[in-house]
């Protein structure tokens, strides 16, 4: 995979998950509608410190992990399972309809007056967060760590940037008023994004059977 692949996928993959509704979103429209369009790139900059930390820690600690062929096939495998199975949970809600940005707000609340701090509490006490990055994130780590440190820069890079784009344009809809998206949109984006993920991950799972040389 080369530089720009590895951006793209991590832009499309962390485009996905953001605009997926869970405890981050929900706190972002409602510190939107509360205090502005500031909230929503407040939130990535703690969200996006964290994941800092992580992604720093896999390139540096996991180094020898990564280089034994067997665990970074199992890793491959591991990752693009879940690709798949949260690509196939995205198709279905967006065939389903069952995804809607209007709920989240008021599903979601926090007490907490600093968008950024809420942004990284929220997701350290996620256990998708937590499961995303032990099998997904760290296999995209290692992919992109194959073209050396430019290329986990690339990724973290396209990751953050998703995030930010998604949560800025959030913020800035609703601190206007508007609504961003009609539900009907948001219904087809989501079914073409799981379309992308589920597709995705058969390239990770390939990876994973190549490392483990079963074909």
């Amino acid at each position: 995979m080369t530089l720009w692949g590895v951006f793209i996928s991590a832009f499309m993959i962390g485009f996905s998950g953001a605009m997926m509704p869970g405890p981050l979103l929900g706190v972002a429209i409602d510190g939107s509608i509360k205090k502005g369009w500031t909230t929503g790139p407040l939130i990535v900059l703690g969200h996006g410190i964290l994941e800092l930390i992580l992604v720093v820690a896999m390139t540096l600690g996991l180094k020898d992990f990564f280089s034994n062929a067997t665990v970074s096939g199992f890793i491959g495998l591991f990752g693009g399972a879940f690709l798949a199975w949260m690509g196939y949970g995205m198709v279905r809600a967006g065939i389903n309809k069952s995804i809607s940005l209007d709920s989240q707000g008021a599903k979601n609340r926090t007490g907490m007056k600093n968008p950024a701090l809420a942004g990284a509490l929220v997701s350290a006490t996620n256990p998708y967060f937590i499961l995303w990055w032990t099998s997904a994130g760290m296999e995209s780590v290692r992919q992109s760590y194959a073209l050396g440190r430019v290329g986990v820069l690339c990724f973290f890079v396209g990751h953050i940037l998703s995030d930010f784009v998604w949560y800025s344009a959030v913020s800035i809809a609703l601190s206007r008023g508007k609504k961003l998206i009609s539900d009907r949109v948001y219904h087809w984006v989501a079914f073409s994004l799981g379309v992308f993920m589920m597709a995705f991950s058969i390239y990770f799972m390939g990876s994973g059977l190549r490392m483990l040389q079963i074909y």
